[in-house]
């Protein structure tokens, strides 16, 4: 009698968890779940899908800037330039436009690498490295 009350336990819990899976298709479960990024070795081309995500277009210079890089360039947080302080982008831009953007690429002091934009490519970076030197 004890096993058949355990049975009929199981049996319940089974029937209980199996209720409140969701409704749907194969399909429609695995897109409700699928992964929301992807992550990217060093040297892997996988991070760089951002023209396909923006609907095959690449981001403008100051679409990224306003996104990723106002933050601190805007107010100066740790140090960064102000965007569009002559005076302080003065040094930055003498070591060359290649020091730039390793310094972008790469981080400096308090900036992390990219700027935290790790999923834009070199083509908006330089757009947005741009953007921020000619203003």
């Amino acid at each position: 009698m004890k096993q058949l009350l355990a049975l009929i336990a199981v049996c319940a819990a089974v029937v209980a968890v199996a209720a409140e899976v969701p409704p749907g298709t194969d399909a429609e479960m695995r897109a409700r779940t699928k992964p929301v990024g992807e992550l990217c070795k060093s040297g892997e081309a996988c991070g760089q899908t951002s023209a396909a995500a923006s609907g095959g277009q690449a981001r403008t210079g100051e679409e990224i800037y306003k996104q990723f890089c106002s933050a601190c360039h805007a107010t100066g947080v740790a140090g960064a330039p102000i965007h569009g302080n002559a005076e302080q982008w003065a040094p930055r831009i003498a070591k060359g436009k290649d020091a730039l953007f390793q310094s972008l690429i790469h981080g400096l002091n308090a900036m992390p690498p990219k700027g935290t934009c790790m999923n834009c490519s070199d083509e908006e970076l330089h757009a947005a490295l741009d953007y921020m030197i000619k203003s």
